[in-house]
């Protein structure tokens, strides 16, 4: 399970994220931080903890720095 995420997260990185542009407030990039979580933390734990930091990328946030725990 881990490795098919890991995969999918490839996939958007690669081939949809530059589409997008350079939006993401956070350093690591959303998708550098949900590739760590989930490689850290397992499928599960690892994409609730990226689910949570997509939530928190909007105009609002300050950003920053904000590695995976």
């Amino acid at each position: 399970m881990k490795a098919l995420v890991m995969a999918l997260l490839r996939v958007y990185r690669y081939a949809v994220s530059p589409m997008l542009g350079r939006n993401c407030r956070f350093v690591p990039s959303c998708s550098e931080y949900a590739l760590e979580a989930v490689e850290r933390h397992g499928a599960f734990k690892g994409s609730w903890l990226a689910a949570r930091r997509v939530c928190r990328c909007h105009p609002f946030s300050g950003g920053g720095y904000d590695p995976v725990p």
